[in-house]
Order: C-alpha cells, then sequence, then structure tokens
C-alpha cells in the first residue's frame, strides 16, 4: 500500500479530518475530532492505528510486521510496518477496525449525526 491509497482509503469514510497536529510531517486522520490513525507524510513506512487490546496481542504475536504504538498506548494502538508481508486488504480492514473503535467510543449524540449506528 502506498501513501495516497491509505490517505484515500482513509478519507473514504465518514466525517474524517485529516490534520497534522503534532508538526508537518505527522499526517493524522480524525473521526468527529477524534484520532484513529495516523503516519509520516514524508516517510511512509510505518502507520498507527488504533486496536482492541486483546485483538493487539493477537496481531502482534501473528504478524512480525505489527508491533505497540511507536509514540502511542501501547495497550490501544499498533503500529503496522508497510510493506513487510501484510496485504492492503488486511491494512483496510485494519483501518476500518480502528475507526469503528473511536466511532464507537464517540457519545451517541455524535454516532447519530455520523449515521453509522
Amino acid at each position: 500500500m502506498n501513501i495516497e491509497l491509505f490517505r484515500s482509503y482513509c478519507l473514504s469514510k465518514k466525517r474524517v479530518t485529516e490534520e497534522f497536529p503534532f508538526d508537518k510531517n505527522t499526517l493524522v486522520f480524525k473521526v468527529m475530532g477524534r484520532m484513529f490513525a495516523l503516519t509520516d507524510l514524508d516517510n511512509f513506512e510505518s502507520v498507527n492505528l488504533k486496536c482492541d487490546p486483546e485483538r493487539a496481542v493477537q496481531l502482534r504475536e501473528e504478524f512480525p510486521s505489527v508491533q505497540p504504538g511507536y509514540h502511542m498506548n501501547k495497550k490501544h494502538w499498533n503500529t503496522i510496518l508497510m510493506n513487510e508481508g501484510v496485504s492492503d486488504r488486511l491494512i483496510k480492514e485494519w483501518i476500518d477496525d480502528s475507526y469503528s473503535l473511536v466511532v464507537g467510543s464517540l457519545p451517541k449524540k455524535l454516532r447519530l449525526e455520523l449515521d453509522v449506528w
């Protein structure tokens, strides 16, 4: 997966914005103001995605390219090394999971605005 495919897939989700809240290189995707994915724009070697804690551990055990979230809460975030044997289909699935986890944690009023529940 390349940066443009990653970016367009994240932006295809409802009410997603892209921002640079940390620095000019760290591209962050948010839904309703809450982060669900981030990557280095200039050096697209990895992405950080939110993950259910139990599932995060399973993925780290199954895939060498899935590691505890770099500079993130390692219980809730994974870093996926790009082009290290993980298919685009799986990365999209994990993006979907990350987005869903964040949407699921939103207040009911915001979820209703998204019209996804």
